[in-house]
């Protein structure tokens, strides 16, 4: 546990280290009333900037979003249901003040789970959480765990908490950062954003806000806020998510917008409210009102990296010709950037598939990858492919198809016996040979000796006549 929470805090402190650059592409960073601030590509996960993301802050009512989370991922797992009956434990309003935002339930009342949720985000009822804490876990005391544990498992170095609504407590606390992970994993279940965009809410109960509609108090999306009364914050293309304050948080608000194709989320913390000239203002919702304009004003989509770029010229081996072939990028890569965005800044990192540059080749055979660097942050990479098919060389295809037959193990294993019967039919050969010779070689002589013997056998015969023949003259 100690190595994955050590992991956990590198990982956090090279995102920290990331966020203390915000205007590393040139651009002015804003004027903010808030104490922190994080404004993020929906897109890409990028951060557009960052101020203070990863100081430790009391989080208000963004707490809420822990809480309602860990219904949605007890909901998906089937522990629990959103037509479920709760009842409202006891101590469900403990620790709640006279101006504490709550949805009117007390102890005794029945509601759905999914009217519960509703309560928390679209109401910001302090108690609805505490009665969705008790019913998952049998106790608030040990949700609360269960969201620290949560937390944890998401990457939250930086966030510990007390309670389930984010009312005032000691050792309460998280940061910009760490709020944007848990938000983004809430945005992942559909229910939470259609809850978070929910404008009025009819509770289904009588006893829930005594039957009367609960309005979002997100002042960028809902005419009914009670923050829009003297100054209008309605932002075209804004949605979502959730408002928070506290005199210790101050006024707080995460929230999503899109415009012109470009998605953003922005996070205020830390804001004041002012009465200025007989109209009150929140500066939640101007500083994100301000960040937004920042982001659609001076961002857009821009390519950097196009499909007819050539990247890289490689050598194919056993190719017809020379051999030689460029790489371009299997698809386009744009990202969000700023307009002074200047090209020069690009770097491009190219590796090449050494062991893939062989003969014959498809058009579009991925050979190489191209990694693209902005500042010495990393905007993605693209697979480099070659346009045109590579042919083999037809005697390079021969010698490539002999070597392949001959490299297989049938043709070895008949190719040695082969050899041996060979060479043990010239060694039968050889030796019948040599024995021929031999065997020639003694009848020669056998027949050398007969021819003697017959030679000398007819000298001893004339020999023998002449001597008769002398005698008989005598």
């Amino acid at each position: 546990m100690k190595k994955i929470r050590f992991f956990s805090f590198i990982l956090c402190l090279a995102v920290f280290v990331t966020l203390l650059a915000p205007s590393a592409l040139a651009l002015s960073a804003p004027e903010l009333d808030g104490q922190a601030a994080l404004v993020v590509d929906m897109d890409s996960g990028r951060f557009l900037y960052a101020l203070n993301a990863q100081d430790k802050r009391a989080p208000a009512s963004l707490t809420k979003i822990m809480t309602v989370l860990l219904a949605l991922e007890a909901v998906d797992r089937g522990d629990v249901s959103l037509s479920d009956t709760v009842t409202a434990q006891n101590d469900c309003r403990e620790g709640l003040g006279d101006d504490s935002s709550t949805a009117g339930i007390i102890p005794g009342v029945q509601l759905s789970l999914r009217e519960l949720m509703y309560c928390a985000m679209v109401g910001s009822a302090n108690e609805a959480c505490n009665v969705i804490g008790s019913y998952l876990s049998g106790s608030v005391s040990a949700f609360v765990d269960r969201m620290n544990q949560r937390a944890s498992q998401l990457g939250c170095v930086n966030t510990h908490f007390v309670n389930t609504n984010g009312l005032p407590a000691e050792d309460h606390y998280s940061t910009a950062y760490d709020i944007y992970l848990i938000t983004t994993e809430a945005m992942k279940h559909p229910l939470f954003m259609e809850m978070a965009n929910t404008i009025e809410y009819q509770p289904e109960s009588r006893y829930v806000n005594d039957g009367k509609v609960i309005h979002n108090s997100n002042a960028l999306i809902s005419q009914y806020s009670d923050y829009n009364v003297y100054k209008s914050y309605l932002y075209e293309g804004a949605s979502g998510i959730k408002t928070g304050y506290t005199r210790a948080a101050g006024y707080c608000l995460i929230s999503t917008a899109q415009r012109g194709g470009v998605r953003a989320l922005v996070l205020v913390m830390g804001c004041n409210g002012y009465y200025n000239s007989g109209i009150e203002e929140f500066r939640n919702f101007s500083d994100s009102i301000t960040l937004y304009d920042w982001v659609f004003d001076n961002f857009s989509y821009r390519e950097l990296i196009g499909v007819s770029e050539p990247m890289e010229q490689v050598k194919v081996s056993l190719a017809e010709g020379d051999g030689e072939i460029t790489l371009f990028p299997q698809q386009a890569l744009t990202a969000l950037l700023p307009g002074d965005f200047d090209s020069e800044n690009r770097e491009v990192k190219v590796t090449v598939y050494e062991d893939r540059l062989r003969a014959p080749l498809e058009a579009g055979t991925v050979l190489g990858e191209a990694q693209i660097l902005i500042n010495g942050d990393d905007y993605g990479t693209v697979r480099l492919v070659n346009r045109a098919k590579v042919e083999l060389a037809r005697g390079e295809f021969m010698r490539l198809r002999l070597k392949q037959f001959f490299s297989n193990g049938w043709v070895i294993t008949i190719i040695v016996i082969v050899a041996i019967l060979a060479a043990a039919y010239l060694a039968l050969v050889t030796r019948y040979r040599r024995l021929r010779r031999k065997h020639l070689r003694e009848r020669r002589l056998a027949e050398q000796r007969r021819r003697q013997q017959l030679a000398e056998q007819q000298r001893a015969a004339e020999e023998v006549k002449k001597a008769e023949d002398d005698w008989k003259e005598l």
